[in-house]
C-alpha cells in the first residue's frame, strides 16, 4: 500500500508530503491557484479543498500552505488520504507534455551600479524572500540559479535578493561584451520554470533565521533600534544599487556596531565613506549616542 509522510516545516501555514520515490527531477512546480493546475491533475484537486492556497510539488514531496481557516493538525490525515488514494489510483500527478511547452512569461533587464564590477539584472518575478549571497560555487547549495551562473568563467560572485541578480565579474571581460549573453541566461532560466532559490533549503541558513520574529525579540533594545533603523533607512538605498545590508552585532560596552555589506556593496570603493560618513553617523544622530 503506497504512504506518504507527513513533515512539517519552518512555516506553520506549510506541511509537506513526502513520497518514497521521486515525484519530478530537476523541475520545481508552484500552483497558486486552480486556474494554474493543468500540468498537474493532483494539484487541480487539492484546490477543491476550501484551505488550500498554494501547491509546491519538487523531488519527492508535495508541500501545501494553508489559509488560517483550519490548523493542520486537524487535516493533515485526511489531505495525505486522498493523496495516497489518488497515486494508488494510477492518476498523473505531473502531465509532462504540458510543462515541457509551458514558459514563465518574464522580463530582465540590466543596470549599472556604483561598484563597476557589478552589474544588477532585475525581473518581473520575485526570485526569493531572503537575500542569498554565493560567494564560489561551494556556497551554492540555496541557489540552483547561482550554480549555473558560476559557469560562466568571469562571474565571481552572485547575489539575489527579491527579484533581482547582482553578478560581481573578473577583470577577465567588460560589462559591454557579456552583460546580454548574462541577462538573456537569466531571463531563459526564469522562463523554463527554474527556480532561483530553493526555499526549502533557505529556511536552515542564518539570514533566513535573523529575519524571523524570535530572533528580533531576543535582541537588546539598542539592537533592534539599530535593526530598525538600517531596514527603513539604509536598506532601500543599497537595495536599489544591488546591494544589502545586514545587522551582525552590537557591544554595548565598546559601541562598536558590525554590519555586513553584500551584492553591489561589497568591495564597493565607496563602501567605507558610505559606512563612516553615511551609516555611522546616522546611528549616532538616531539613537543620541555620539560613543558609536
Amino acid at each position: 500500500m503506497f504512504k506518504v509522510t507527513i513533515k512539517e516545516t519552518q512555516n506553520p501555514t506549510i506541511i509537506k508530503f513526502e513520497f518514497p520515490d521521486f515525484i519530478t527531477r530537476n523541475q520545481n512546480f508552484e500552483f497558486k491557484n486552480i486556474d494554474e493546475t493543468k500540468a498537474s491533475p493532483l494539484a487541480k484537486k487539492l484546490f477543491f479543498l476550501p484551505f488550500v492556497k498554494t501547491v509546491y510539488i519538487s523531488g519527492n514531496f508535495i508541500a501545501v500552505e494553508r489559509f488560517s481557516i483550519v490548523e493542520w493538525s486537524d487535516v493533515q490525515n485526511e489531505v495525505a488520504k486522498m493523496i495516497e488514494e489518488y497515486v494508488e489510483s494510477g492518476a498523473t500527478i505531473i502531465n509532462m507534455e504540458e510543462t515541457s511547452v509551458k514558459k514563465v512569461p518574464v522580463t530582465v533587464y540590466g543596470e549599472t551600479t556604483p561598484n563597476p564590477a557589478v552589474m544588477k539584472f532585475v525581473a518581473s518575478r520575485m526570485l526569493t524572500k531572503t537575500p542569498v549571497e554565493c560567494k564560489n560555487i561551494d556556497e551554492t547549495a540555496v541557489s540552483p540559479l547561482a550554480k549555473e551562473l558560476f559557469g560562466f568563467r568571469y562571474v565571481k560572485e552572485v547575489f539575489i535578493d527579491e527579484n533581482n541578480v547582482s553578478i560581481t565579474k573578473y577583470d577577465v571581460a567588460d560589462w559591454s561584451e557579456i552583460t546580454n549573453e548574462v541577462r538573456s541566461f537569466i531571463k531563459t532560466f526564469i522562463e523554463d520554470g527554474k527556480i532561483a532559490v530553493d526555499e526549502e533549503q533557505v529556511v536552515k541558513t542564518v539570514a533566513h533565521e535573523q529575519k524571523q520574529d524570535e530572533y528580533f525579540d531576543n535582541l537588546d533594545v539598542t539592537s533592534q533600534q539599530i535593526i530598525n533603523i538600517l531596514e527603513e533607512y539604509v536598506k532601500p538605498a543599497v537595495q536599489s544599487d544591488g546591494g544589502n545590508i545586514a545587522f551582525e552585532s552590537y557591544n554595548d560596552e565598546t559601541k562598536l556596531v558590525k554590519v555586513v555589506l553584500q551584492g553591489a556593496c561589497s568591495g564597493c570603493p565607496s563602501s567605507t565613506f558610505t559606512l563612516k560618513n553615511g551609516i555611522e553617523n546616522m546611528l549616532r544622530q538616531m539613537l543620541h549616542n555620539n560613543d558609536i
